[in-house]
């Protein structure tokens, strides 16, 4: 038994069902290059960035670190209910004019927002924040209901 390259090309029948993934490929990727981030001065739809985040639970205290690097402390919004967290800001672009008007930069800048669920209820009027070298940090202290939360189970 030899084995043959295919090629779907060679009978032009076939190419149909190519043709209509080809069509299907354009289309998500211009539905993923409105979503991706813009550095044109905010033109379009995009997003700057989303920062990441870690969480840490313990019986009394909810840690939340969010990396926000680039950005002053006045340049962040939080806001706190008692079942979550949303993180807003805005990083602003100081790109400079090259030589031939050709200015390059990979740093993404723009709008954030981050809204983070929360696994327990918390008390949102005594959260403490702290922003340091780009790492925001969160302590948002349990509602006093869920540190005495015990939950009895059944074994049948």
């Amino acid at each position: 038994m030899a084995l043959m390259r295919w090629n779907p090309f060679r009978d032009i029948d076939r190419l149909e069902p190519f043709r209509e993934i080809d069509t299907l490929q354009r289309q998500m990727n211009r539905l993923f290059e409105e979503l991706m981030p813009t550095t044109n001065g905010g033109e379009g739809i995009g997003f700057g960035f989303v920062p990441s985040a870690e969480m840490e639970e313990t019986d009394d205290v909810i840690r939340l670190k969010l990396e926000i690097p680039g950005l002053e402390s006045k340049d962040i919004n939080v806001e706190v209910t008692t079942d979550s967290v949303s993180i807003s800001g805005e990083r602003k672009s100081e790109t400079k004019t090259e030589e031939n008007g050709v200015a390059r930069s990979e740093f993404r800048y723009g709008k954030f927002q981050r809204v983070i669920p929360l696994p327990s209820q918390i008390q949102h009027e005594k959260v403490e924040a702290e922003y340091k070298d780009g790492i925001l940090k969160l302590t948002l202290p349990k509602a006093e209901a869920d540190k005495q939360k015990v939950v009895k189970v059944n074994i049948g």
